[in-house]
């Protein structure tokens, strides 16, 4: 199993209609550690970490998003994964 680490930033029409508190619930089914928030400019901006496969799936999920969202744009970079996280969370 290898685990990585991916940055990932959602324009479009993804604040204010349930996308960090789906992509949370989304995350913790994947059993993905990590974070996701807001950003000033309009975007979401998110770090999983997990095994490969999971964080894949997870980022295919933020193309769609909740079904409210109207997704224009998912960013994807891919590190080497940190372990540094104990959980998925919101971060505000």
């Amino acid at each position: 199993m290898t685990r990585v680490h991916a940055h990932v930033v959602v324009s479009g029409l993804v604040q204010g209609v349930w996308y960090r508190a789906s992509t949370q619930q989304k995350a913790e089914e994947l059993g993905l550690k990590g974070w996701v928030r807001n950003t000033p400019d309009g975007c979401v901006e998110a770090v999983f970490e997990g095994d490969r496969s999971k964080v894949e799936d997870m980022v295919s999920w933020c193309r769609q998003g909740p079904p409210n969202a109207q997704v224009k744009d998912v960013a994807v970079n891919f590190a080497e994964f940190s372990g540094a996280f104990s959980s998925f969370t919101i971060r505000y």
